[in-house]
């Protein structure tokens, strides 16, 4: 990420830098501007950048009736050597990228997208369109689910649960902390991202007006999560469009017990969030747009985070936690991949049609967003009162540092 972050600073400088050496007895602002112009020429801007993760998520946009996202294949250099292309519309409005999976790919993948001189991002709304392990508690397979905040819960200290003391619930515990309940002490800037509400509202009303995807498969594996508690309702219910948050971890986990130890630490961190999808990228993916719009390369208040249900993040009631991670049908995740489209299809289309009367302009938030280290400009109002950001706190007790 530091050989990353240096390009873009360079990118960001070279304007600049090139001005002085052009003329370095003129002021420097016209031939900024002429420089400017010059790397615009063929430069493509895109309204809307669809961000897949793998190979499906990209393909339910192929062969599509509305437009052709494959029709350009622009080489970036710094992507995934698996998916080295983004792709894009033929007059660019719409494109797409595929990051590769985890949160190093997935990083490297959008800072390298930010460094390119092939687009002008400054106006784009970037829609994260991807399939994620659903909490029952919250939704089910082929649900739709928008996110205002990200968690990273992968970034904690870790005990083996064979090893904990009877008295702690879970092996994971906040950084710097003595107890699962306890705000991390450590903050390293990436564990919470949030992101506009407002924005989140207008994609929701949008994703709405779609027919969800089902398949008969799913609708009978679902109703194994019916309890006579009635916790997991929404996971035996068919899918639909739902507000809740998405958590971040590279492992790919499965139990009860993980998923009820990351459901309060993303309500503890985000004071009062709710957690019902898991993903390998998504902090990873806002931590890189965050960067960029530090440096004026992005708006971080044009992001949609869209996750769709594929499986579930905890077995049924008397099912084994490996079958449930282990033996997932492809027919019952099958609604997932076609409702990204389904759904996203939806938001796209409102977003291109009312462009010059709404989105154009931007969607102003109402809320704050950014990331835990207030990174944007203000304080983050989840951030505990007694928390006070430094570079010595941040990363006090980290085992790079």
């Amino acid at each position: 990420m530091y050989f990353i972050a240096a390009i873009l600073f360079v990118l960001a400088a070279t304007p600049v830098l090139c001005t002085a050496w052009l003329d370095p007895g003129k002021p420097t602002h016209e031939p900024i501007r002429r420089l400017q112009t010059r790397l615009d020429t063929g430069r493509v801007k895109p309204k809307i950048f669809i961000l897949s993760t793998f190979l499906n998520e990209a393909e339910a946009w192929r062969g599509i009736p509305e437009f052709d996202v494959f029709a350009q294949n622009i080489s970036v250099p710094g992507l995934s050597p698996l998916f080295p292309n983004a792709h894009c519309v033929a007059n660019g409005d719409i494109c797409q990228v595929t990051t590769g999976e985890g949160e190093i790919n997935a990083a490297i993948s959008v800072s390298s997208l930010l460094a390119s001189p092939k687009f002008d991002l400054t106006n784009t709304y970037f829609l994260v369109a991807g399939i994620a392990s659903i909490n029952p508690k919250q939704g089910t397979l082929g649900s739709v689910a928008f996110a205002r905040y990200a968690i990273q819960v992968g970034l904690q200290h870790e005990i083996d649960a064979r090893e904990i003391s009877s008295q702690m619930t879970t092996g994971f515990i906040p950084q710097g902390s003595k107890s699962s309940d306890e705000f991390p002490h450590f903050i390293f800037g990436t564990e919470v991202f949030e992101l506009n509400s407002a924005l989140r509202t207008e994609a929701v009303r949008l994703a709405n007006q779609a027919y969800l995807n089902d398949s008969d498969e799913a609708i009978v594996y679902r109703g194994n999560y019916q309890t006579k508690e009635n916790v997991y309702n929404p996971g035996c219910s068919p899918p639909t469009v739902i507000e809740c948050d998405v958590v971040t971890s590279d492992t790919w986990f499965s139990g009860s017990k993980l998923g009820d130890a990351f459901e309060n630490y993303a309500k503890l961190v985000t004071a009062g969030g709710v957690y019902c999808a898991a993903a390998q990228e998504d902090n990873a993916i806002l931590a890189a747009l965050l960067r960029g719009s530090a440096m004026q390369l992005v708006d971080f208040g044009r992001i949609i985070v869209m996750r769709t249900g594929s499986d579930f993040d905890r077995p049924y009631p008397e099912q084994g936690v490996t079958e449930n991670l282990f033996w997932n049908d492809t027919a019952r995740s099958t609604p997932a991949i076609q409702n990204i489209y389904i759904a996203g299809i939806e938001v796209i289309n409102g977003i291109l049609s009312n462009w010059t009367r709404t989105y154009e302009k931007g969607i102003k938030p109402i809320n704050y967003i950014g990331d835990i280290l207030g990174s944007l400009g203000s304080r983050a109002p989840f951030l505990p009162e007694d928390r006070v950001i430094s570079p010595s706190s941040a990363g006090k007790g980290g085992r790079g540092m």
